[in-house]
């Protein structure tokens, strides 16, 4: 404290200790992580210190992702994921939001709609796909319902936290107006809660590729899940490993699609 006022007394400057833990942008930095991680894999492959059978070398990958892409065969096999993907999400995104606003909106959505979460949600979902497939046949809706039922919980709980999460003294003010039910919901709480599901939707897709590619593992003759799965069993690791890329690369289109839904719907921000 007497340095603080010695400092003002002859004018220094007070260096600002304020920052609030900003993360600082350094993009090269996973370029960087990245460059260096293929170097020492490309190295330790060359050297032999690693069996390229079980682990081949990135140049090995990169050409059989070459050759994949080439002869049409990855583009067929995500065609399929894909499709799949955007039922099963669509379908999931939308009855969670429904079920999680109700819940957030309405007492007695809340208390007939929360028991059922917290009891299903930790069902691992792809545990549930021969149940389905009993349902819905070995056909794509067995496939699409999974990939739904993984969707939903997630979407639900989001939108749930989201409603519950908006200031109660914006809520208050709208009602002081005299504005009505519906209004309030559209101009205050939806807008409040669109962060939690932007995020419900980046955490979604996550488990919507994760599912699609377990149930094409399980019963599908197209699909990254099945090409996966076939190159295994045949041992052909470079390939495997071109369908694990293949995956990584649509896990981080997908994620750059959400951040710029992200920026556009929460420019106001």
């Amino acid at each position: 404290m007497l340095d603080l006022t010695a400092q003002a007394q002859t004018g220094e400057l007070v260096r600002f200790r304020g920052g609030g833990f900003d993360p600082l942008p350094r993009k090269w930095v996973a370029w960087l992580f990245f460059a260096l991680l293929l170097a020492a894999w490309e190295g330790a492959s060359r050297a032999a210190l690693v069996d390229p059978l079980f682990l081949p070398p990135p140049t090995e990958v990169a050409k059989a992702l070459e050759a994949m892409i080439a002869s049409g065969e990855l583009v067929r096999h995500l065609g399929a994921s894909l499709s799949r993907i955007a039922a099963g999400w669509a379908i999931g995104s939308a009855a969670g939001l429904l079920l999680g606003g109700l819940i957030g909106l309405s007492s007695l959505g809340r208390a007939a709609g929360l028991p059922f979460i917290s009891a299903l949600f930790p069902v691992p979902k792809i545990a549930l796909l021969p149940l389905l497939i009993l349902w819905f046949g070995i056909g794509e809706a067995s496939k699409v319902a999974t990939i739904a039922l993984g969707v939903f919980f997630p979407m639900a709980v989001s939108a749930y936290a989201g409603i519950d999460n908006v200031q109660r003294s914006l809520i208050r003010m709208a009602q002081s107006f005299d504005l009505p039910y519906l209004k309030i919901v559209r101009d205050v709480v939806i807008p409040a809660m669109l962060p939690s599901v932007l995020s419900g939707f980046r955490i979604s897709a996550s488990i919507a590729l994760i599912l699609v590619v377990s149930a094409e593992m399980i019963g599908a003759n197209t699909g990254i899940g099945a090409l996966l799965l076939t190159s295994g069993n045949l041992m052909r690791t470079d390939d495997l490993l071109a369908g694990i890329v293949a995956i990584a690369l649509l896990g981080i289109l997908i994620g750059a699609g959400i951040s710029s839904l992200e920026r556009l719907l929460l420019s106001w921000r």
